[in-house]
């Protein structure tokens, strides 16, 4: 599912609403988990999940074209943690 389609099947679940407020809360959602990930703060949503940051070490890396050894800086990484809830229901009656 992409933002469009997420955006479209809430609004038509929530016809009380326009598409265009629609549009604005689900971006508004995403901008604000962005920007506190991007500060280095860890976003909780009960039952579904936890988005945070990890830091990558720097090291040397191979340039796989030529092999050779490259210094690769240090960098943040996003990570999603999936929550218990979300995990069950992904594998109920999957055995």
């Amino acid at each position: 599912m992409i933002k469009s389609e997420l955006i479209a099947l809430l609004a038509e679940k929530n016809p009380h609403l326009f598409l265009r407020d629609v549009e604005r809360i689900v971006t508004t959602i995403f901008d604000e988990i962005s920007d506190a990930m991007a500060r280095g703060d860890r976003v909780e949503l009960r039952g579904f999940g936890a988005f945070s940051t990890k830091e990558r070490a720097a090291r040397v890396g191979r340039n796989p074209r030529t092999g050779e050894a490259v210094q690769v800086e240090k960098k943040y990484v996003p990570y999603f943690k999936c929550g218990k809830e979300l995990r069950e229901r992904l594998n109920t009656g999957n055995e």
